[in-house]
């Protein structure tokens, strides 16, 4: 399968999570996402309101992620921080699992923790991703945790915060895609830097590609990008 730079765009979401992102730089992130028709912007909930007015009257969504990058905020946190996002204009929302819940086993806590969010977003008409931030898991606990999406009606399984130690693996999104079948979409996040890595992670399975590196690989160009 051979994609030509457009057809790229359309998987990904255009990113900027890092911790001293200035409104400079969110500016720049939404110039380019506009300029080359990526499917959202994704980035940090206290610039969702700038990034929702700065893509108005474009093609391009604007996401913003929750309970960012650890994950393991209260339940009711993610869930108010989601309703906020929402009512600042987000589109999607890429919620991060609490990892140390299911560690723990404490599988109705960890389960409640995405189906709280899932309520907030089902109730806005928004589309939930959630982050399993893979490099932390077991191949056993990725199964897992993508059947729990599965049954709980999510749209997205994803990878990847890109803040721990690894980021996507094209055999974890194979997983992930054999788990959840096509009922949901595959987002691959963390570390996809160039045209080469988001052909083997769309082949793989993925649906959407969240990167810091969107420029580059429509352009076929080297990413200077360290982040996500």
């Amino acid at each position: 399968m051979s994609l030509q730079p457009i057809d790229y765009a359309k998987f990904i979401d255009h990113t900027l999570l890092k911790m001293d992102a200035s409104e400079n730089e969110i500016r720049t992130l939404c110039q380019q996402a506009i300029e080359h028709h990526f499917f959202s912007v994704c980035v940090n909930s206290c610039y969702v309101p700038l990034v929702s007015k700065l893509l108005a009257g474009s093609d391009v969504k604007t996401c913003s992620v929750i309970g960012f990058p650890l994950g393991s905020c209260l339940t009711s946190v993610k869930a108010f921080e989601t309703k906020a996002a929402i009512e600042a204009g987000a589109d999607e929302i890429d919620m991060v699992i609490n990892v140390g819940f299911l560690k723990s086993h404490r599988m109705d806590d960890f389960i409640d923790d995405i189906r709280q969010v899932k309520k907030v977003t089902q109730a806005n008409g928004k589309l939930l991703k959630v982050i399993l931030e893979t490099c932390l898991l077991t191949k056993d606990e990725i199964k897992l945790v993508s059947e729990i999406c599965r049954d709980l009606q999510v749209e997205f399984v994803k990878t990847s915060t890109g803040f721990s130690y690894g980021g996507a693996l094209v055999e974890d999104v194979r997983l992930m895609r054999d788990t959840v079948g096509s009922q949901l979409g595959v987002k691959a996040s963390g570390g996809i830097r160039d045209k080469a890595t988001a052909q083997a992670m769309i082949e793989a399975g993925a649906t959407r590609l969240g990167c810091s590196a969107g420029v580059a690989i429509v352009s076929g160009t080297k990413s200077n990008s360290n982040g996500y």
